[in-house]
């Protein structure tokens, strides 16, 4: 388990990492348009990790739900970081 786990968190650090580059670009280039680019990285992000829980759900013969619940922990928990960064970024830019 301690390999698929770090698996895991790969692939969500990295596609969070690449949500938060694409909002905050989206916010700095024209700030009343980047709600959408936040939306938009947090639909393709939603997207790509259904997609990758499907893919390893499909190849993998241990238990399911178990796999999905700790996806999904760790997956809000890295929602919860890009959302508190993007927020602080945007109450500065608020002063």
């Amino acid at each position: 388990m301690a390999k698929k786990f770090w698996i895991v968190f790969g692939f969500l650090a990295g596609i969070t990492f690449i949500a938060y580059i694409v909002a905050d670009l989206g916010i700095k280039r024209n700030p009343e348009v980047g709600i959408m680019a936040i939306m938009g990285s947090i639909a393709l992000k939603m997207i790509f990790s259904m997609a990758f829980v499907l893919i390893y759900s499909l190849n993998s013969k241990e238990k399911g739900m178990v796999f999905v619940l700790n996806f999904f922990s760790l997956y809000l928990l890295f929602s919860f970081f890009e959302i508190y960064c993007l927020l602080r970024n945007l109450r500065h830019q608020n002063k």
